[in-house]
């Protein structure tokens, strides 16, 4: 069974292994039949798919489930969104339909609200970034530093004006090896931007889709694609 989740409010501030407790607590208190792995010490099956920072919104996280039983996937939803915690709330499930999960996920679609930057300045500093055939940033990792590609993993990106000092940037990114980060954007718009880029007000990231990318660069819900390649 598949499952999407969003990641709201308080529950931002969750690490991916935080997540995978509170799941796995979710999973007891709602009698999902859950398959098990083997061993001393067995857990359920759960896997997750892409997880965000934390600290980052995000309305489009995916969890797999193994199960022992066939369980109505309405039902399931249902029982599991009453039994996590408020900002943990699973808002799709479906019957997984072949392939891997991580197989329907090859992008993600952000919402980055910009407080205290008009849309004008956003505009020109997106714009130079669209115009650069490649705009390289580094970031710390646990394997050292690493250099990140952002310009070849951004497939579209459109400013508008959420107020007169508030500007949002919709971006949709290809996930890389490493993966490309909203941190990773805001670095380079800073990189290209002239004058420079700054923000009066720490920008916040929200992950609004991820899915299989289609021809026009919108994302396909890989619950949906699921049902339609399955």
């Amino acid at each position: 069974m598949r499952l999407r989740f969003t990641k709201r409010g308080r529950a931002r501030f969750l690490s991916q292994l935080d997540i995978h407790r509170t799941f796995e607590w979710g999973l007891r208190r709602a009698r999902v039949p859950m398959a098990f792995s083997a061993g001393f010490s067995p857990h359920p099956k759960v896997s997750f798919c892409g997880g965000t920072q934390t600290g980052v919104a995000s309305e489009a996280e995916y969890a797999e489930l193994a199960l022992i039983a066939d369980v109505d996937p309405e039902a399931l939803r249902a029982a599991l969104d009453a039994a996590l915690p408020p900002g943990l709330d699973v808002t799709a499930c479906a019957v997984a339909a072949g392939g891997s999960l991580a197989g329907r996920i090859e992008a993600s679609r952000w919402g980055i609200r910009f407080p205290g930057v008009p849309v004008a300045e956003l505009t020109r500093a997106v714009e130079a970034l669209l115009a650069r055939d490649s705009v390289e940033v580094e970031r710390t990792t646990k394997a050292g530093r690493r250099t990140v590609d952002v310009r070849g993993a951004v497939i579209c990106a459109v400013c508008r004006a959420e107020t007169a000092d508030c500007a949002i940037l919709d971006v949709v990114v290809r996930h890389t090896t490493p993966a490309v980060r909203p941190d990773d954007v805001l670095t380079a718009l800073g990189v290209v931007a002239v004058p420079p880029l700054t923000f009066p007000v720490p920008p916040e990231p929200t992950r609004l889709e991820q899915g299989l990318i289609r021809a026009d660069g919108t994302l396909a819900d890989p619950l949906l694609a699921a049902h339609a390649q399955g």
